[in-house]
């Protein structure tokens, strides 16, 4: 940070855009400005736009799903018996598959896992870091342009399966996906129906991009770091893309050459998943648990980074325990590694195995539950402020509380046998991964949003959209952890009568839900065309990225700025009349000394 003396007001301290001026959004104008930009700024924008709409493609047919299930399908009978609508029941039940399928697999690969590292990673990585952009500009664009071919491709063949169903219309490249998002064989070996080759080749095109993004953003963060931010000294919004980069290196390769794997073997009937041709179906659980489960902490792992950043920014409190929040990070990374077995406690595993997987599946509980400890060691006596951004994150802690809890529930074997295939690992899934990772990918929103498009938001609006979002999403899936708990199997189309008032629960909730989440769209557009202009730092944060003007300019920042501690909030007092923050660069040396000590 610049040597500043004195108190200053932060309009003359940073930099600032007149209404007009340029900045990142206006610098250079016209389709291919944008296209074949290298600006990561622009970049993380064009993946918004592109994962905003997966998400409510995703959405949609959650919504049919939890439609299709308001009551459950039951046979027609003629006197003697017979079903009369069995050509219905079918077309029915892959309806409901192919909508499964899809809905599963666009949220899980082209919403949460690249959610938070593709926006706030691209937008916010480098101006933590104080740097002009990422360390190789042009492979981050090449790693968006290859989600968009391989998103394209994979929304193409999802919805061919439906369009030849409901309507009877033929597209080339086959005939859809009801394999699940998991493509567990059997249902996706040679004797399957369905695109699986072809959505496979989508899934190692949407694999890729995840790889370069990591090498970019572990490159970035070994190179551009600015004169004073030793790794202790980094945002844990960093520590938290890094351990997430680590994974995404480590294991989508195994993916990728899974899928691979698996189009060779429907190609050139080579027996590797199919026991008909001396191939094994459980080892393909194996190959894609060990990439599936630390794919769980690619998701998570970036939403904790930025909970924590909002915690800190509006609890106006230095972070609790810095060293084991960061630490934790790396912790859960290697961990990740190493507890695929027990999505597989009834496959057939030697007890061994079994017992060997479930220790350590409670050993990875510790790093989360250290963070949890320290954000709650942080909202302590702090003086907490109920933004948009906190309400989200004090939602996040909330539910990922619940999914982390009720994951000790499947990780003691005995539990997890009655348990598994049950509606009670839908409920926790979804709060850990939908609940926990889509709270927090709301929050960074609405924490970043003055900064990436310079206006500000309206605080009721975002209050009214928070509180549908919340009730919805736990009236959604809370009642499934009961019906889970009575032996309600996932993944069909019906279910016997006794479920109905949960599952007729879970479609008012996910109505409600979804009220929110279109609530929280029109307070971004209502934002963005009525919304004041924000000033560069709306928050009182420490972080670099708020030393810019909002929204920022093209090379980020004016001059080369000097990292301290990043959550000394010290420094910056609040000017209510004027709705802007003031830095004094005395208050922040003075609290610095005293937090040292």
């Amino acid at each position: 940070m610049s040597a500043v003396t004195g108190p200053v007001s932060l309009h003359d301290a940073i930099p600032r855009h007149e209404p007009g001026g340029d900045n990142y959004l206006t610098h250079e104008r016209g389709f291919l400005s944008w296209a074949l930009t290298l600006d990561h700024k622009r970049i993380a924008l064009m993946y918004m736009g592109g994962i905003l709409m997966a998400f409510f493609t995703g959405g949609i047919f959650a919504i049919i799903v939890r439609t299709m299930l308001w009551h459950p399908l039951e046979p027609v009978l003629s006197a003697t018996g017979e079903v009369l609508n069995t050509a219905a029941l079918t077309k029915a039940h892959d309806l409901y598959n192919h909508f499964f399928t899809l809905h599963g697999a666009v949220m899980v690969f082209m919403f949460i896992i690249p959610s938070v590292p593709a926006i706030f990673g691209n937008f916010i990585l480098p101006m933590q870091l104080g740097a002009k952009d990422v360390a190789f500009p042009r492979l981050n664009l090449l790693s968006f342009y290859l989600w968009c071919s391989g998103g394209l491709f994979f929304l193409y063949i999802l919805l061919t399966g439906i369009f030849h169903i409901a309507l009877g219309v033929d597209f080339p490249g086959g005939f859809g996906l009801d394999t699940g998002w998991t493509f567990y064989t059997p249902y996706s070996d040679a004797k399957a129906q369905g695109a699986v080759v072809a959505a496979t080749l989508a899934v190692f095109m949407l694999g890729f991009s995840s790889i370069l993004t990591g090498v970019n953003f572990i490159a970035t963060i070994h190179m551009l770091r600015p004169k004073g931010m030793t790794w202790f000294k980094m945002p844990l919004f960093l520590w938290a893309l890094y351990a997430t980069s680590v994974i995404q290196i480590l294991a989508t390769p195994v993916l990728g050459i899974t899928v691979l794997l698996l189009c060779a073997e429907r190609a050139l009937g080579i027996g590797i998943f199919d026991p008909a041709l001396g191939g094994d179906p459980i080892l393909f659980q194996h190959f894609f648990w060990f990439y599936s489960h630390p794919a769980v902490y690619i998701m998570i792992l970036p939403a904790m980074g930025v909970i924590s950043e909002i915690i800190v920014a509006f609890s106006r409190k230095h972070i609790f325990g810095y060293s084991f929040i960061a630490m934790s990070s790396l912790a859960i990374a290697l961990l990740s590694f190493f507890v695929w077995g027990h999505h597989m406690f009834i496959s057939g595993q030697s007890p061994l195995t079994n017992a060997i997987f479930s220790l350590i599946t409670f050993a990875v509980a510790i790093p989360s539950a250290v963070k949890v400890f320290n954000w709650l060691g942080t909202l302590y006596k702090a003086d907490i402020r109920l933004k948009a951004p906190m309400l989200y994150a004090l939602g996040f802690i909330m539910l990922f509380t619940i999914g982390g809890l009720t994951g000790l529930f499947l990780g003691m074997l005995a539990v997890d046998v009655h348990l598994t295939n049950t509606y009670f690992i839908v409920a926790h899934f979804h709060y850990v991964m939908m609940g926990s990772t889509l709270f927090a990918f709301i929050g960074g929103m609405y924490y970043w949003w003055p900064k990436m498009f310079g206006k500000m938001y309206s605080e009721r609006f975002a209050l009214v959209a928070f509180v549908c979002v919340f009730i919805g999403f736990n009236l959604t899936f809370f009642p499934q952890f009961i019906a889970g708990s009575q032996g309600m199997p996932r993944r069909y189309a019906s279910y016997p009568a006794q479920f109905t008032d949960y599952h007729r629960a879970s479609t008012i909730g996910a109505y409600t839900m979804a009220t929110g989440l279109v609530l929280v769209l029109l307070s971004w557009i209502h934002s963005l065309r009525l919304g004041k202009k924000a000033p560069a730092n709306p928050w009182g944060a420490n972080t670099l990225e708020w030393r810019s003007s909002s929204p920022p300019p093209h090379d980020n920042f004016k001059e080369t700025l000097v990292a301290d501690d990043p959550y000394n909030l010290f420094g910056w007092k609040e000017d209510v009349a004027a709705g802007e923050w003031i830095y004094d660069a005395k208050a922040a040396a003075e609290g610095e000394s005293h937090s040292a000590h």
